[in-house]
Formats: structure tokens, sequence, C-alpha cells
């Protein structure tokens, strides 16, 4: 395949009867797989039943939503009502039913228009993130006393934030054509069904992982209108046109990258236009408390601050996060511009969210929905996936645990701060491991298991198979491989051969 046009790449895989089988390539996947009778055989009728992997994966997805509400029960039968640690000893604390009353939509309050009593004068989301929240407030009975209103508002939206749960399941399963199963990342990860509805974060996930999917067909104005829409939902996904610009600078891909651009910046205005021409303050309060937000849970700033005797005031905080973000990018964009190989786009994506966590000055648990179905497409290898989700959960555990703590007074029930400064180390050194492995990847492409299968950037859209026009240092030169790596050796051209040698 070395040296097919991307056009005629692409055509062959849509009609690739031969899928990527995991339990062929994955030593875990292999024996995870003897729960439900074996490795898949290879004279299995794939495709040939109603039980498809799109399906499968969806169905598996909703299952394990369904298992985290269930864990959530502690709360919604008592414990987000009555004692201010029981929702934290139980692990089951989520911001939507508090934030029914707190952000006045049991009053009736229009977000971003109506001034909140209290401290928080307006809601602190972004627009789309407030719309959402409106429509569940709009389908919320207003009957009953407000434990029985907020009940029925955490129901709704975990109804709603299911959707969205199908949705990326959906789409990671269908971005990598010929790799389906990797769907069952997300779908299965455990730190995935544990924070899911502790806010509502996964309406820009779900968005995000829409836009991967339609850049991956090669449909740049789809893929801009919704990343611009996920940015309206959370501020995140703004991120990934950083990569994609380098990309497609390396691979002179300007015009689509434009139309990505411009339709995600009409799509931003379109929705946050109109609250900010009439509702200004309101609109801005999610930038403004963004900006004078202080250290807070899950960053190594924390640990900083809670170790110090003059702990750094936030304008420094903010500068120092800022320029550690823009360092981790100048990183990524020499990574993209001098890899051997052109890295795939789910390979950066994943980089440059993940930096932003690491260095940012809060990590609320639920952040780790951000990168569970990136990390699905950058680096399908259950056994890291698998890793970095067991330190994901250790601080989701280590996060309540403290504040069990911190809230019970003289029982000291719970984990002290020296207990929760290692939980958080875990999952810094969890999220730093995978992007190593993402790295390593990038500069041995033979490593990866995406490109060990034979596809060259399946996410990548028009970047699929696309020759480079601008490279610098060593890119030019032939890969080298993995010393003592045994397996299929892959081929790639110095100007973007796409497929190897299988």
């Amino acid at each position: 395949m070395c040296g097919m046009p991307s056009g005629v790449s692409k055509q062959a895989s849509a009609h690739e009867p031969d899928l990527v089988r995991p339990t062929a390539e994955d030593e875990v996947a292999a024996a995870g797989s003897e729960l439900i009778g074996g490795p898949l055989g290879r004279r299995a009728l794939l495709g040939t039943s109603w039980w498809t992997p799109v399906r499968v994966i969806a169905l598996v997805a909703i299952g394990m939503f369904a298992l985290g509400l269930v864990q959530k029960a502690p709360c919604y039968n008592g414990a987000w009502f009555y004692g201010a640690s029981s929702q934290y000893t139980h692990a089951c604390y989520s911001d939507i039913p508090h934030l029914y009353q707190g952000r006045g939509f049991a009053d009736g309050l229009v977000p971003y228009f109506d001034q909140l009593p209290g401290d928080m004068q307006f809601l602190e989301y972004p627009v789309l993130t407030g719309v959402f929240m409106q429509v569940a407030a709009w389908l919320t009975p207003g009957s009953g006393s407000i434990q029985d209103q907020e009940q029925w508002y955490w129901m709704v939206n975990a109804g709603m934030l299911m959707a969205c749960a199908a949705v990326i399941a959906v789409c990671v399963t269908r971005t990598h054509a010929r790799r389906p199963w990797d769907g069952l990342l997300p779908a299965l990860a455990p730190a995935f069904a544990l924070t899911a509805t502790i806010n509502w974060d996964l309406l820009a996930v779900a968005l995000t992982a829409a836009a991967m999917l339609m850049w991956s067909r090669g449909r740049a104005l789809a893929f801009g209108v919704l990343l611009g829409l996920a940015t309206a939902a959370k501020l995140y996904p703004v991120l990934i046109l950083g990569p994609l610009l380098v990309l497609c600078w390396r691979a002179g891909r300007w015009r689509e990258y434009a139309t990505a651009l411009g339709s995600a910046i009409v799509a931003w205005v379109v929705v946050n236009g109109p609250v900010m021409l009439f509702a200004f303050d309101g609109w801005s309060k999610f930038y403004t408390f963004s900006q004078e937000r202080g250290v807070d849970f899950g960053s190594f700033w924390l640990i900083l601050a809670q170790n110090s005797s003059d702990p750094l005031s936030t304008d420094t905080v903010n500068t120092l996060a800022t320029l550690l973000m823009v360092l981790c990018c100048a990183g990524v964009a020499a990574l993209a511009l001098m890899a051997p190989r052109r890295p795939r786009f789910a390979q950066l994506a994943f980089l440059i969210v993940a930096a932003f966590i690491l260095t940012n000055k809060v990590y609320s648990p639920q952040y780790v929905l951000w990168l569970v179905p990136l990390a699905a497409l950058a680096r399908p290898r259950w056994r890291d996936f698998l890793i970095w989700q067991a330190c994901e959960v250790a601080y989701f555990l280590g996060i309540w645990m403290y504040l069990a703590y911190t809230t019970s007074g003289d029982a000291h029930k719970g984990l002290p701060t020296d207990g929760y400064h290692w939980a958080i180390g875990l999952h810094l050194l969890g999220t730093v491991f995978l992007c190593a492995m993402v790295v390593r990847d990038i500069l041995m492409p033979e490593r990866d298991p995406v490109r060990r299968a034979g596809d060259d950037d399946p996410s990548g859209g028009v970047l699929d198979g696309a020759d480079d026009v601008f490279v610098l240092g060593p890119a030019a030169h032939p890969a080298r491989h993995a010393a003592h790596f045994e397996g299929p050796r892959v081929e790639w051209g110095g100007t973007g051969a796409t497929n190897g040698s299988l």
C-alpha cells in the first residue's frame, strides 16, 4: 500500500472486509475476551447480524453509564440533602442537584440575563452548557418539595447526558473505520462511568467526538461547526485547532484548515453573540471566574500552595500556568514538524488537551472525560489505557475522601492533606505516562498500534496519506526503528508515503 494516493487508500479501506481484531494484537484484550468466549476467530462473520460493533459498543456504553448512576444512589436517596460529608464518604457527589436551586433554575431565573442572589452573580458556565442546563430545568416538574425537584433535575440531566455518552461511543467507534472495537475503550472506562454525571462536561465531549469523526470523513465544514459548538459548551475543544494548524501546515492543507477555522468561529459567534450583545456581564462571568479563580483541587499548584508558607498569588499562577502551556504548545508543534512521519491528528489532539490539564490551576475529577475519547484514538492499547484509568479512579476516590476529611470536623473521616497530595501525584503520573507512550509512538511509528495495522492516519481526513510540503530537522530522513523490536516493519517515506507494507 506504499505510495497509494489518499483517495485510493480511503476507497480501499471503505470496502476493507478485514477489520483489525484487538484480540489478535493486544494481549490484554485477548485475555479479557475470555470472559465472553475468547478471541475473535479468523472465520468469524462480522456485520452479518444486527449485532454490529457500533451497536454493541453503544449498548455497552449505556450499560456502563447506568452503573455510574447506580453508584450515585446513596446521594440520590439522601446524601445530597442531609449532611455535608456523607456525599463525599460515599464518593457520589454531583454539582447538578445543588446548582438547580443555587443558580436560580428552581426560581425560574434566566441564565446570564437575571442576576443571582449570593456571591455568584451570574451562571459561571459557557452559553451552550447554560442552554443545556435550562432545557433540563424546563423538563423538570415544578411541583413537590425542593428535594423532589432536585432529584428530578438530576435524573433529567442524567438522561440527556446518557445520550451524549452514546454519541461519544458511536463517534469513537466510527472514526477509525478498520478499528471499530477500539470504541470499547471509552465505553468501558471506569473513570468515565464514575464522573459522567458530576457536571455537564459530556456535552462538550460529545460535540468534540462528533467533530473528530467529521474531520476523519474529510468534512472540514461540519468539523468546524461542531468544534465551534463544543467550544461554546466548554473552552478546551478550541485547543484542538492548534495541532490541526501545524499538521495542515506540514501537509499544505491550508484550504481545509481555513474552512474548519472559519466555520468554528461562525458557529461559536452564532451561539454566543446574542448573549454577549444583550447580557454581556452574564456572558463574561465564565471568563472572569476562570481568571479570578484561585489554585484549586487536583493541580500540582495546590501541592505547592499547601506546602508553602508564602503561596503564589492567583495572578502569578495564571501567568506561570499560561507560560507552561505555551511551552507545551511549542513542544507539540516542534514534535509535529520534526517527527519522522507526520503524527496522527488524534495523537496531537490528545497531547495538547493533556498538556492543558497538567498545567492548569484546577483539575476537577470530571475533566478526565475530556481525554477518554482522545486517548482511545491516540493510543488504543488496553494495558496503557487501564494503567491511566487506574490512576484516575484513585484520584476520584482521593478527592472525595479528602473533602470528607475536611468537612467531618474532629471526626477526621477520610484522607488527610498528605494523602490527597499522593492522589494528585497518581493522576499526574498516569497522564504523563500516557503522554509518553503517545510521544514514543510518534517518534517510532512502528510502535503505533494504528500504523502497525497498515493505516496512516484514519482520523486525519485529508491528512491521511497526504505528502509533506514543510518539515523540519530529521523529518526528511527515513524513520528509525525501535531497537530489538519484534513485529512487522512499517516503511515511512520522508515526504509522506502512506500506509506501510505489512
